[in-house]
């Protein structure tokens, strides 16, 4: 483990987690960043099953919470997310290496795919490898956004805005910022209002 004041609070407040060390960290994150196929739900929902069911490394409500504060930030949020919680158990150094493992397969994969296809100078063989893939990923995304939405969305509150940006977005196509905004507005009235159904738990520690 790194050591100074650039290591954030572990997180081992809930009974049954640990903190692994860095060396038992990297290949787990490699692991993760190899099996993390269909987007960012795919690569989400492989980290939290990884690093929350198997490994409990780190808690369900400071997973989430995490989730929720990368959500809200421009840019990859799964990448966001590895780094993020790279940096919770590791500090910087083990932000670095999260987020650096978590690309590398990606970027492995591309060069080979345009190395296929400098040779053949057709891209309908590099079409071709992802034609059976397709069917597999959607059902990757499906299962990553039921795994996660069962484990977030725990009131009958977080499920109607949750239905509510669904169809902002998709039926009226709204912008994302808004609809996050508005989210985040009803939420703050809920929590403000001391409604139990808008608690939450899992700070940044």
């Amino acid at each position: 483990m790194a050591d100074g004041a650039d290591i954030p609070m572990p997180d081992t407040a809930t009974p049954g987690l640990r903190m692994p060390s860095l060396a038992e960290a990297v290949p787990v994150w490699g692991r993760i960043a190899a099996l993390s196929f269909g987007g960012p739900a795919g690569q989400i929902a492989v980290m939290h099953r990884i690093l929350v069911e198997e490994r409990r490394w780190i808690s369900e409500d400071r997973f989430l919470h995490a989730l929720n504060f990368c959500t809200l930030l421009p840019g990859p949020e799964a990448q966001q997310l590895a780094t993020y919680v790279g940096w919770l158990m590791h500090g910087t150094r083990g932000g670095l290496v999260a987020g650096g493992l978590f690309v590398l397969p990606g970027l492995v994969a591309i060069m080979a795919l345009s190395w296929i296809y400098a040779l053949s100078g057709n891209v309908g063989v590099v079409a071709g490898l992802f034609f059976g893939l397709k069917a597999a990923v959607l059902a990757v995304v499906a299962e990553a956004v039921l795994r996660i939405g069962r484990r977030a969305l725990k009131s009958a509150p977080m499920v109607a805005v949750a239905a509510a940006s669904f169809v902002a977005l998709f039926l009226f196509d709204l912008p994302f910022p808004a609809v996050v905004l508005a989210a985040g507005f009803l939420g703050y009235l809920g929590g403000r209002a001391g409604l139990p159904q808008f608690r939450v738990g899992g700070g940044h520690g």
